[in-house]
């Protein structure tokens, strides 16, 4: 499908790790990924999509603050995947997690759960 496909998540304890990926699996989208920022996203129940991180098509990266020096972002643009690493987990962070075009935003994946929790 032309939508990312997110996958990655699952439930582990606080200060744990856990590393997210984001596939451009189809034809359409992988002709043009590297021309285009991507963005991953959070979202909890009844609220709003949360920009968490960001990274151009050069690689220059941007941090939501409640993230800063505990989440990176990355991109393989040979394998068409950009990647969530997310270190030092807290219970805030539980959320479903997207990825994206940015600002060229396409159709939104499933996502993947992120459960923060002892």
């Amino acid at each position: 499908q032309v939508q990312p496909v997110e996958s990655g998540g699952g439930l582990v304890q606080p200060g744990g790790s856990l590393t997210l990926s984001c596939a451009a699996s189809a034809v359409t989208f992988r002709f043009t990924f590297k021309l285009y920022g991507m963005a991953w996203y959070r979202q909890v129940p009844g609220k709003q999509r949360e920009l968490v991180a960001r990274i151009s098509s050069d690689g220059t990266t941007n941090y939501a603050d409640s993230v800063k020096g505990r989440f990176t972002i990355s991109r393989d643009n040979a394998k068409y995947m950009v990647y969530l690493q997310m270190n030092t987990l807290k219970p805030d962070d539980t959320a479903v997690y997207y990825c994206n075009r940015a600002p060229a935003t396409l159709s939104w994946g499933q996502g993947t759960q992120v459960t923060v929790s002892s």
